[in-house]
């Protein structure tokens, strides 16, 4: 007597292909305004042309695209989740490497030689990190991605101004100000009376729409999207031979561990979410495609790899759990950063218009450090509200202060002029030395249900 097979879990269901790739590109779209963010603040940080910052977006699309098929499909027996999860680059890399930009004897160059240093020492210590665990609970956490979207706010309120500094003709145009402030008005028009998948792409449609007013007016030009080729490959070092510099290195390398805790909470919020339970050796598969996708980041021109949180959430949203579906997503962007047009017409989005979208996106990265920060308990633990309150005056000297540090040595730079990184290390340090080591399990806990906080947001 035979017995029919049991159908499979949901999460390795295979749907038929016009459903896959609809729900791919619905994972693409609530995760493209982030995607291509991080591309437009470094290529214009770094001084590039735009066909070099073009160059730069379809880099990245590219990239996300290769390193999602790797996470979700996973490649031989230690590489890859095999859970429903997009990759892109994540914003904790952004101050450092906008430090490093501003340094001319590292510049691009030094950045993808720092990238490709943490992406290759993410690898290494994969299997150890859910050792350290108990170094990261939420106000460790909290207080870091709190930090992270302080951080980016500058770049967001310079961009609605118009310009990237004060400093350049155009900054501060009531024009510029009135244009970010339309699309912010959209974006939260949208959020507050549409629904499902329209709610979940408000940024995108904000940014859009200011677009198309912007070209109405006269302020955006397609002159470069009709230059640009339908179709252009992507190649490693096109800015040149990597630099490798020790404290760069370093630097980035503390930003990965950062990462890869916040990438822990994730996988484990996300096993709860599509029912297959994560364990230590599918955290260190997931943790690895963090580093082998920072790595590849680096050899192809762009930047660290993480799963995307708001991906995270659209699964628990749609109840979708099947791993096909952002494989087709990752191939939907793979094609997308084939095509030279897309890179520019998105390097040709004004700046006032990413402004608006920017103060929103950036302040729902500080807003979900806060909700974390919010499980933390103060009343027991007064402690927690030191940690709290050191670490955030750490991370804001760069910003309040950027010449504070100038008589240290100039290698410290891109640790130094980190809001991030020195509000990481306070918070490590002062946790510590208040709270101490906390057990493995409690630890792991804390962190699934510090994700499932954060999710929503990235």
């Amino acid at each position: 007597m035979t017995t029919a097979a049991s159908p499979p879990h949901p999460v390795d269901d295979i749907l038929p292909l016009p459903k896959l790739a609809m729900l791919g590109l619905q994972h693409v779209l609530v995760m493209y305004a982030g995607a291509v963010a991080v591309p437009l603040i470094i290529g214009r940080a770094l001084k590039l042309s735009p066909e070099q910052v073009a160059f730069l977006v379809n880099a990245d699309l590219f990239c996300c695209g290769i390193v999602t098929l790797i996470q979700s499909l996973g490649m031989g027996r230690h590489i890859g989740i095999r859970l429903p999860v997009m990759m892109g680059v994540t914003f904790a890399a952004v101050s450092p490497m906008m430090a490093m930009a501003g340094d001319p004897e590292l510049g691009a160059r030094g950045i993808f030689g720092a990238v490709i240093a943490a992406g290759i020492f993410t690898m290494l210590v994969a299997p150890f990190i859910g050792r350290l665990l108990p170094l990261f609970p939420p106000i460790v956490t909290g207080t870091i991605i709190l930090m992270i979207g302080i951080s980016l706010m500058r770049v967001g309120v310079n961009w609605a101004a118009g310009a990237p500094a004060s400093s350049l003709p155009g900054y501060g145009d009531l024009t510029h100000l009135a244009m970010a402030a339309f699309v912010m008005m959209v974006i939260l028009l949208i959020t507050r009376c549409a629904r499902g998948f329209l709610s979940n792409v408000s940024v995108l449609v904000g940014i859009v729409i200011g677009c198309a007013v912007a070209f109405g007016i006269g302020k955006m030009s397609f002159a470069k999207v009709a230059t640009a080729d339908w179709f252009g490959l992507i190649y490693p070092f096109a800015f040149g031979v990597p630099k490798f510099d020790l404290i760069a290195a370093l630097t980035m390398s503390l930003v990965m561990i950062v990462v890869m805790i916040e990438s822990s909470g994730m996988f484990l919020a996300l096993g709860d979410i599509t029912g297959r339970a994560v364990k230590r050796d599918d955290l260190t598969r997931g943790l690895r495609v963090d580093g082998l996708g920072t790595l590849i980041g680096g050899l192809f021109n762009t930047f660290p790899y993480t799963s995307f949180s708001q991906n995270v959430g659209l699964v628990g949203v749609t109840g979708i759990r099947s791993r096909y579906v952002c494989a087709a997503g990752g191939l939907l962007m793979i094609l997308m950063g084939l095509v030279p047009k897309l890179g520019a017409l998105v390097e040709s989005v004004p700046l006032f218009v990413l402004g608006g979208a920017g103060i929103v996106m950036f302040g729902m990265v500080a807003a979900t450090g806060i909700r974390i920060l919010s499980a933390v308990d103060y009343t027991a633990n007064r402690h927690n509200l030191y940690i709290l309150a050191v670490s955030t005056g750490f991370g804001l000297i760069p910003l309040v202060a950027p010449d504070f540090f100038r008589n240290m040595p100039k290698e410290l730079a891109p640790l130094l002029h980190s809001g991030i990184l020195l509000s990481a290390i306070s918070a490590l340090a002062l946790n510590l030395f208040f709270n101490g080591w906390r057990a493995g399990d409690e630890a792991e806990e804390e962190m699934k249900h510090a994700a499932a906080q954060s999710e929503g947001g990235h």
